[in-house]
């Protein structure tokens, strides 16, 4: 092995979505922004179009367009960013569905494409996309009468169940859109796991189908092996990488992997992380840096090939949690340098 492989699970993101789906009495969609989740917007989407996914949503048109040549014509195609200046072309081309979050870009949309279809996204409290409650109230008959074919919303704390937020804007989402005869979507993964009430009529799970938490009970999607480019004996009071990053309390051995901040993994989580050699724990030691970790494999019988980040022994939470971040920055930050291997 010459380059760290980045193996794909595709049959794991079908099973992850079919596990969701039983949830929902509804309809469940896909998020495949950010090229799906860094996995491959292409691959993923094909793999979900199968399993009986209608609906999938993006983050931005040009993400839509990519999508649409990957699936073909047929199923929805959702735009969180709405219809921002410059997608007009894009939006008519590959039949996307922006969902719209202002006046302005609801005017802009049935001006250019009369009579494309489009979607509302409303603000429940998050303050991030979306119509706040007064401007909704403002441009709702006129919204209804453009017939959109799906009302949303998005979940602020939907990964911590008990919190407050969640009932309020479940109610704020319902108090905006009760009586409408449009479907209705507030939850994402987090929101699937809340129950029923947060369902409405369709789901859209990101995260989650990726292996992420908070579904606890995900399939891993994504398995990552390093490359042992180099293994060395270091002495007692030896240092490891820059800075002496790393002092042996012992003589050690130590293995150098291919892989660092380039690849997306991030420098953070230098010292806190581990690689695993089957089963067997070997603590990085030193920094991590722009092609190179290095794992402390003295407890070792042999010199390993490679080394493992994520897989059966350890999740993309528990990397991220090493780096102080979260899964969904470990996912889509993970590098084009690898080789890819594709698992149906």
């Amino acid at each position: 092995m010459t380059s760290a492989t980045l193996t794909i699970d595709l049959g794991a993101v079908v099973r992850n979505w079919r596990a969701l789906d039983a949830m929902n009495d509804g309809e469940t969609g896909a998020v495949v922004k950010a090229d799906g989740y860094g996995l491959g917007a292409g691959p993923v989407g094909r793999a979900l179009l199968g399993a009986g996914v209608r609906s999938f949503f993006v983050a931005t048109a040009a993400e839509g367009v990519t999508l649409r040549a990957a699936i073909g014509h047929g199923p929805r195609i959702h735009v969180f960013s709405g219809h921002m200046e410059g997608d007009t072309d894009g939006i008519r081309a590959a039949a996307l569905t922006p969902l719209l979050n202002s006046v302005d870009q609801m005017l802009r949309h049935v001006e250019a494409l009369p009579g494309a279809s489009f979607g509302i996204q409303l603000d429940t409290g998050m303050n991030r996309l979306g119509m706040e409650p007064a401007e909704w109230s403002a441009v709702r008959d006129i919204a209804i009468a453009q017939r959109p074919t799906l009302i949303m919303s998005h979940l602020a704390c939907a990964d911590a169940p008990d919190h407050p937020m969640n009932a309020h804007q479940r109610d704020t989402f319902r108090a905006m859109t009760d009586e409408l005869d449009i479907p209705r979507s507030l939850a994402a993964t987090g929101g699937t796991l809340l129950g029923a009430d947060y369902h409405f009529d369709m789901t859209r799970p990101g995260v989650g189908l990726y292996g992420g938490l908070p579904f606890v009970d995900a399939e891993p999607v994504v398995t990552l092996d390093l490359p042992v480019i180099q293994v060395r004996d270091v002495m007692q009071g030896e240092t490891v990488g820059y800075a002496n990053g790393w002092t042996a309390p012992q003589d050690a051995r130590i293995a150098t992997v291919s892989g660092g901040y380039a690849d997306g993994l991030i420098r953070a989580m230098g010292g806190k992380a581990a690689l695993f050699a089957g089963g067997v724990r070997c603590p990085v030691v030193g920094r991590v840096s722009m092609d190179l970790i290095t794992a402390d494999v003295t407890g070792l019988h042999d010199d390993p090939a490679s080394l493992q980040l994520m897989g059966p022994h350890q999740s993309i939470d528990t990397v991220a949690e090493a780096a102080g971040t979260i899964g969904y920055e470990i996912l889509t930050q993970l590098g084009a340098r690898y080789e890819r291997s594709i698992v149906a």
